[in-house]
């Protein structure tokens, strides 16, 4: 049984969902979000969304928590947003964006020049002594995790000294170096 898929959806004020064809629709201050399903039933009463499924097959027991909770993240999006932070660890590493191409120097020969999609709000703070931050926000958790994804991974963090691109309040795993 699905605990998760059990609870209800509480839905804010402010916020519209829309069931029609196996295709689920969340408006709010912030944006719009669709989402497609299949195996369950969802449905909207007296201001919740309520996840059911229709019998206990596996397929269905796995979906059953999983659109409960991509619902949630539907609603907390377009009323509250999502935020992700990154912070750049290294001597010489810079972050800089103009609208919405984001400009980083991550100790390569070149800079790096990504161009962000529209939903995605960026901004990079840099403060004297410390480490640069870039702070990506949108309505759709999705898209704001793969993005701050993609820009991790241009410098992963390295074990030894912790250089990289890292998100706020990481903990990461420190080796020992050589022993003399």
């Amino acid at each position: 049984m699905s605990r998760i898929g059990n609870n209800p959806v509480a839905i804010p004020e402010g916020v519209t969902v829309d069931v029609k064809d196996n295709i689920v629709t969340v408006k709010g201050k912030l944006g719009e979000l669709t989402q497609s399903y299949d195996s369950v039933e969802i449905k909207v009463e007296e201001g919740n969304i309520l996840v059911r499924r229709t019998s206990d097959s596996k397929d269905q027991k796995a979906k059953h928590g999983l659109y409960r909770s991509l619902m949630n993240n539907m609603i907390a999006g377009v009323s509250k947003g999502w935020v992700k932070e990154l912070e750049l660890v290294g001597v010489g590493y810079r972050a800089s964006n103009q609208g919405q191409k984001l400009e980083l120097a991550l100790g390569f020969s070149h800079n790096i020049v990504m161009s962000l999609a529209s939903e995605v709000k960026i901004e990079t703070i840099s403060e004297k002594g410390k480490n640069p931050i870039i702070k990506l926000t949108s309505h759709d958790k999705q898209l704001v995790g793969q993005v701050a994804a993609k820009i991790r991974g241009f410098r992963p963090p390295e074990p030894y000294k912790g250089k990289g691109v890292k998100f706020v309040g990481e903990v990461l795993r420190r080796k020992a170096g050589k022993s003399a």
